[in-house]
């Protein structure tokens, strides 16, 4: 009898769980549509053309490359304030590299992303293996990244850049196209979440009733949709979206479906007790600062294209941009909780009130203001949460 009761109140008390996770996203996709309504309203619809989407999510691809990497980042129980400055760095070399030695596109990408990595190398070296605690190493890397960008640009703008590299930031995927990449999206939504309860049937585990799960999948694939309906009627998908999305797709993969992804969040829930399950901390951190510099440097690609030249202010405060949409999303600042689709959600709200607001006319100071403002109250939910 006590053995039946164990078991019911521990399946009351994974209901509970899964119910508080779904009510956080349910939370942001809610904001999401708020402030998609309000802007909509005071712009007069101006907002939700298709135009301006597809704007928006060109807008915030930098943000959300950097915010899936942050995720992992802060999930380990760290913290990076150096992506910014490296931002501006990898876009410039790769910039500098096409511009004043004529590389070709192929070649300057993988410079910059390869650069990132080896900056993120150097970085997490510190933090994991000689103990420095990543707030003081990132905020050295800040300025020493942006450093190196002055000294090797000779503080000019670097441009312009070779039709092949503006394409990566500006160039969409055809309609027809995009309307089979989101059948196969939605098609394999389903597929996985046909496998995953087919998988938690066969090991014993509660399953949330199939009406829910499929409920949920349906709803996402209404949106995608929905989403390619739009960007459609404009020029099509944004060809930065999709990048974000393949690094989102494979990231996912990684924190859920890997030994690497399940170390880093055992490492930021409790590192004594991942010390002592045998868990590699040093070379676990290492790979997560590294896997940071070398999104930094795809993200350093996207802007510098999406810009059409490389300026030493490029990347200024993207780091405090991409840790408000991790926080936005549900990522813990104390470590060991967080989801890369949160911080994708909580770029798109950052992004989506930047552009918002500028559609307004709204002074730019108001915009400071206003994102300080919900990263203060982010966090605060977040804390109030755990007492």
């Amino acid at each position: 009898m006590n053995q039946l009761q164990t078991v019911e109140n521990s399946a009351k008390v994974n209901r509970g769980l899964s119910f508080k996770f779904d009510m956080q996203a349910y939370t942001l996709i809610i904001a999401l549509v708020l402030i998609a309504i309000i802007f909509g309203f005071f712009t007069g619809g101006e907002f939700l053309s298709s135009r301006n989407i597809s704007n928006l999510f060109t807008q915030m691809s930098v943000i959300a490359v950097l915010a899936i990497g942050m995720t992992l980042i802060i999930v380990a129980g760290h913290i990076d304030l150096s992506v910014g400055s490296l931002v501006g760095l990898t876009g410039g070399i790769a910039a500098i590299l096409q511009v004043w030695y004529d590389w070709n596109t192929l070649m300057a990408v993988l410079a910059a992303v390869v650069v990132g990595a080896v900056f993120g190398l150097w970085q997490g070296w510190w933090v994991a293996y000689r103990a420095v605690p990543a707030f003081i190493v990132t905020l050295g890397g800040m300025l020493i990244f942006r450093g190196i960008l002055i000294g090797l640009s000779k503080g000019q703008t670097v441009a312009p850049m070779n039709a092949s590299f503006k394409e990566i930031g500006n160039s969409y995927f055809p309609y027809i196209p995009g309307y089979i990449l989101a059948v196969i999206s939605i098609v394999l939504l389903f597929f996985w979440t046909a496998r995953n309860r087919k998988k938690r049937e066969s090991m014993g585990l509660i399953l949330p009733s199939a009406k829910l799960d499929y409920g949920k999948i349906s709803a996402y694939s209404f949106f995608i949709l929905l989403i390619t309906y739009m960007l459609n009627r404009y020029l099509g998908i944004p060809l930065p979206i999709l990048i974000v999305v393949v690094l989102a797709g494979i990231f996912i993969f990684l924190s859920n479906k890997t030994a690497f992804g399940r170390y880093v969040y055992a490492i930021g829930g409790n590192q004594e007790a991942a010390a002592l399950s045998g868990i590699n901390i040093k070379k676990n951190t290492l790979w997560v600062f590294i896997s940071m510099g070398a999104l930094a440097g795809v993200s350093g690609v996207l802007l510098t294209s999406r810009l059409n030249a490389a300026t030493v202010s490029a990347g200024n405060m993207y780091e405090l941009d991409a840790i408000a949409a991790c926080v936005i999303g549900g990522t813990s600042l104390i470590g060991g909780k967080g989801k890369i689709v949160g911080a994708l959600i909580g770029a798109l709200i950052m992004a989506s009130i930047d552009n918002g607001m500028s559609m307004m006319n709204i002074e730019t100071f108001w915009q400071y203001i206003v994102k300080g403002l919900i990263l203060i109250v982010a966090v605060w939910i977040d804390i109030s949460s755990k007492k």
